[in-house]
């Protein structure tokens, strides 16, 4: 097992020998962000065959993951070394924050062994620093007729560097805004206790802000890191929303006042915020960094993972988004030949308008085990299953255009030809791809009443 240390003051020269030249954008990477958060994620690390190699808590839970290692050439011979050490926890390895690089590099040295996602929600913006400090162009006129505005209602207001005698209001300024739009200041949030230990060890972590007063009042304040050589990460930005425009200049005049040798300015996520999303789109950034996760696969997914690509053909990163999110072996029902899977189907629960609901789902056949009853002996399973543990109704959607299947499935108590919506909380698409064509056949326990004119199908987890 490794021997991970957790992130200490004292650990940043060593922690930034890797991250600084690294040119990896990942605001994750910076050092302030580690530490100030460590309440929630419990960040550690360890030097591993030459590379840095962060493990935390994902979203503060009992999941560990390990940020893509940061060092010089390729990190897939640490690989066996990272699963080892997840296994030690009972864990299989998620390794977390994947650039593009680093998602290819494990792709070629471990092929097949992985399932890849991407979460929009948490991509880093990244923008150009000059078109944040000068804001060019007809694109950023918005942007300047905002400060205008603003500069014009309130000709007093003047930039100031964020320094200790500040921290204080500041933190007063954050209070007001959660307790305005949350409606509580009782008990600091995660956030306010990051943003509490960034102010009491402010030069220590390297950072660096800014503030921006009208009169006497504190409007607005900002602050970040590196995260390498030439990538400033901005951390936090809050403003008094009475003052129109003050996030615009706190933003463009902290830019400003950056030192030259950051050409790029990372805005962090937008963690799905739809508000959040145009705001951060509306400074048109250079790039998106993209934060990939791998999942090692364990042999009966990967052996899904074949069998679904033979069989129907998806795109891998469909099946990949299937597997991180809703495959679960206590839900498929497999037939092996020699050690190998040869034919499954998956039973999803879900509600809809007849009760309990099982979504019989990702009906497959090898091509070399085909015509011999295989699907069959599966269905009635699958049947026999669903009626033992009561549920009130099963349902598939046949391939669309091999009308044969619904003579086949009809065999098993299937009827009918409803249209069907599936809801979940991600949006994943159970159906066909097209919509029109999700049409299902539906087998009920009660056959006393006719079946629904269309079908509402919401994941149950």
């Amino acid at each position: 097992m490794i021997e991970f240390h957790p992130v200490r003051l004292e650990d940043r020269s060593v922690i930034e020998r890797h991250t600084m030249p690294s040119g990896i954008c990942n605001c994750d990477l910076a050092f302030a962000n580690m530490y100030c958060w460590q309440a929630v994620f419990h960040s550690a690390w360890a030097e591993v065959g030459g590379f840095l190699v962060i493990r935390f808590q994902i979203d503060g839970g009992e999941r560990i993951g390990y940020m893509q290692p940061v060092g010089e050439g390729d990190f897939g011979p640490i690989i066996p070394q990272l699963r080892e050490d997840a296994h030690a926890h009972g864990q299989r390895l998620r390794i977390i924050g994947l650039t593009d690089e680093g998602r290819e590099m494990i792709r070629r040295m471990h092929p097949g062994e992985f399932a890849f996602e991407s979460d929009r929600a948490l991509e880093d913006y990244v923008y150009r620093a000059d078109d944040l400090r000068t804001l060019p162009g007809r694109r950023y006129q918005p942007k300047r007729n905002h400060i205008n505005r603003f500069t014009a209602e309130y000709p007093d207001y003047r930039y100031e560097e964020l320094t200790p005698d500040r921290f204080q209001e500041c933190m007063a300024l954050e209070r007001e805004w959660r307790k305005v739009h949350e409606g509580h200041t009782s008990e600091l949030c995660a956030e306010q206790r990051a943003m509490q230990r960034a102010f009491e060890h402010f030069d220590e972590l390297g950072l660096t802000g800014g503030c921006i007063y009208v009169g006497d009042r504190l409007v607005a304040f900002t602050y970040g890191s590196a995260v390498n050589d030439h990538t400033f990460d901005t951390h936090v930005e809050k403003a008094d929303t009475e003052y129109d425009g003050a996030f615009t200049i706190i933003n463009k005049c902290f830019a400003e006042h950056l030192p030259a040798r950051f050409t790029l300015i990372n805005r962090e996520e937008d963690l799905g915020l739809e508000g959040l999303r145009r705001a951060k789109l509306s400074y048109h950034p250079a790039f998106l960094q993209h934060k990939f996760q791998a999942i090692y696969l364990h042999p009966d997914e990967l052996a899904c993972k074949r069998l679904w690509l033979e069989a129907f053909g998806d795109d891998e990163a469909f099946v990949d988004s299937f597997l991180i999110r809703y495959y679960s072996r206590r839900r498929v029902l497999t037939l092996t030949e020699e050690g190998r899977t040869v034919a499954m189907l998956h039973l999803l629960p879900f509600e809809t308008e007849l009760g309990r609901t099982t979504y019989i789902y990702g009906v497959a056949t090898a091509e070399s085990a085909r015509r011999r009853g295989l699907a069959s002996q599966l269905m009635r399973q699958a049947m026999t299953l669903i009626a033992e543990r009561g549920d009130d109704a099963a349902f598939l959607i046949p391939t669309p255009g091999e009308e044969w299947l619904r003579e086949f499935y009809g065999r098993f108590g299937l009827a009918g030809d409803t249209p069907v919506t599936f809801q979940s909380e991600d949006g994943f698409d159970f159906g066909t791809g097209d919509a029109a064509t999700d049409r299902a056949m539906i087998w009920r326990r009660d056959t006393t009443s006719p079946l629904p004119e269309s079908l509402t199908a919401t994941f149950r987890r």
